[in-house]
């Protein structure tokens, strides 16, 4: 028997959030919010003995500036 697909989440503007660990969803989703970037990857790691979730977004640049890579933690 096939898995069940996962459900599509997004974000207000349309971006789609796949989340790589279901408990890193909701983390993945706020930074998206709160930097107005458009998610590249989720994963969640253990550091220093704390498990977080590690999210990167590409944040577009103000006028000609390229966007940024921005990877935040965000403890579980």
């Amino acid at each position: 028997m096939a898995p069940a697909p996962a459900a599509e989440m997004r974000t207000p503007d349309g971006t789609a959030i796949v989340a790589a660990a279901a408990d890193c969803s909701g983390a993945a989703a706020r930074v998206v919010s709160q930097t107005g970037g458009q998610l590249l990857s989720a994963a969640s790691q253990n550091q220093g003995g704390q498990t977080v979730c590690v999210v990167t977004v590409l944040v577009p640049g103000n006028g000609s500036e390229r966007p940024k890579k921005v990877t935040v933690s965000v403890p579980q």
